[in-house]
Formats: structure tokens, C-alpha cells, sequence
């Protein structure tokens, strides 16, 4: 298998699971608050799966059929901090089956079109463009803690697995843009991150010899850069000043500075 076989498996395999979860919900379990503010369960789908639309009208347009994807740069141009949360509250106003069929549709859609990329090429996305692979990795992101929130308003326990290594590879990965972000510099070294996995494994990334250093749960990282956890309640240690700060802003999504979670009690 090849990496973005693996990648879009694991995208697959979760995605399947929050279906399950969300399927057999009445319509009036469909507009349970989660702890996005504003956005009920629907409106987590439907943001799902406006996205995965979004990145198939990408993946299409390197092959030259660019008209879907300019129409939806210029729509996110003319309103670039409510585009997102706008589309996804008009999606999120269909009857919870539409919702699901659009969904389920898109998701098998995504996995046609990034297979369909001539290897090499980039995707052109609202930040910088991405490979394939790196597509199927945010879309496992966003479909994992998008998961998490609807489990979270509906009272469910969620059993973390290995499958979160990919949010914490792009937590890593992003490092540098929560600084951008925030209009911030990145610190000049990289910094070495040791986490240990649901199933026991550690993972590694950055020099052994880094000043700046991060350990602990994989789970709570992941939680953290997906700012589903306050840095505050994570089992986490940072060493160095640089190390610690980072924490405090880490976001492995696109967009303007997430809100991130509350410190517990």
C-alpha cells in the first residue's frame, strides 16, 4: 500500500465510525449544541461534508477543471472570516437524510479525486497548496475532531486509537503556522516531540538533541492542536520556554486563530 492508501483507509475507517454514530439520531438529535458555539450536530456534518466538496472541486482542478474552485475562492474572498461557518450552517438546514446521502457521497467523491491526482502535482487549497497525501491527512483531522465534538454533545465515550498519529503528524507539521497565524515568528529551531501512542508506542519527530522539547500522551496532544483540550488539562510537559508557549497556541487547522477549549473547572 502505498502512503495515501493508508492514509485514506484510516480517513475511510473514521469517517464510517462517526456515521454510525449520527445515523440513528431523530432530527431533533441532529440539532443537539455540541461545543463548537452555535453549531449543533448537523451543522458538524454538514461542515464535513462542505469540505470534502470543497477539496474535490480542488483535486479536480488540477486536471484543468478549475470553475467549481474559483467559484468557491471568490465566495471565500468576499467573506473570508464567515465563509466557512456560513456554508456549513446552509448545508446543516437539510432533512438529516439528505444530509447523510450528501455526506457519505462526498466522502467517497474525495477518495476518487485524490486518487485521481498525476503524481507530483499539488492541490490548490484556501492556505498553502497540498499534496494528496497531506489532503487525506487534514481530512482525517478535521473528520476525527469534528468526531469528537459530536460524541462529546451526545454523552459518549470515544476509545482513542493509533489512527490519531496522522492529527499529531500535522500537529508537528503545522508548528509554524500557529505563529504566522497569529502574526508571530516561528522559533528558528525545530523541536523535538516524543509522544506515547493509545497502543503503547512512542512517536518521535524533531532532533534527539532539541532544546525545546514536548512529551506525553499522544491522545492530549492531539486534543491540543486540534484545540479540543486546554493545554492546561493535557498530559503534557513542555521543556523550554519556546516548547511551552507553543502549546498554549498549537492549531493543526486552517483558518484564523481558533477560540480553543476552556480550562476545566
Amino acid at each position: 500500500m502505498t502512503l495515501l492508501d493508508d492514509l485514506l483507509g484510516d480517513l475511510a475507517m473514521e469517517g464510517l465510525e462517526l456515521r454510525e454514530v449520527v445515523a440513528g439520531l431523530g432530527e431533533a438529535g441532529w440539532r443537539t449544541a455540541t461545543p463548537a458555539p452555535g453549531w449543533d450536530i448537523a451543522t458538524q456534518i454538514a461542515h464535513l461534508a462542505w469540505t470534502d466538496e470543497a477539496a474535490v472541486a480542488a483535486a479536480k482542478a488540477v486536471h484543468g477543471d478549475k470553475e467549481s474552485w474559483d467559484e468557491l475562492v471568490n465566495e471565500a474572498l468576499e467573506d473570508p472570516d464567515g465563509f466557512v461557518d456560513s456554508e456549513a450552517r446552509a448545508l446543516s438546514t437539510l432533512p438529516s437524510t439528505d444530509l447523510l446521502t450528501t455526506w457519505d457521497q462526498g466522502r467517497e467523491a474525495l477518495a476518487e479525486a485524490l486518487r485521481a491526482v498525476p503524481a507530483g502535482q499539488r492541490i490548490p487549497w484556501f492556505g498553502p497548496a497540498m499534496s494528496p497525501a497531506s489532503m487525506a491527512t487534514a481530512r482525517f483531522m478535521e473528520t476525527w475532531a469534528h468526531g469528537l465534538d459530536v460524541r462529546e454533545a451526545l454523552g459518549l465515550d470515544y476509545v482513542p486509537g493509533d489512527r490519531i498519529r496522522h492529527v499529531c503528524h500535522l500537529g508537528v507539521r503545522t508548528r509554524d503556522f500557529a505563529y504566522t497565524v497569529r502574526r508571530l515568528d516561528p522559533p528558528a529551531e525545530e523541536f523535538r516531540v516524543e509522544l506515547t501512542s493509545p497502543g503503547g508506542e512512542q512517536w518521535t519527530w524533531g532532533p534527539v538533541d532539541a532544546a525545546q522539547r514536548i512529551t506525553g500522551s499522544a491522545y492530549d496532544f492531539a486534543r491540543v492542536v486540534t484545540q479540543r483540550l486546554h493545554r492546561d488539562d493535557a498530559d503534557l510537559i513542555a521543556t523550554g520556554e519556546d516548547a511551552a508557549h507553543w502549546l498554549t497556541i498549537a492549531q493543526a487547522f486552517a483558518g484564523p486563530p481558533g477560540q480553543g477549549r476552556a480550562r476545566r473547572g
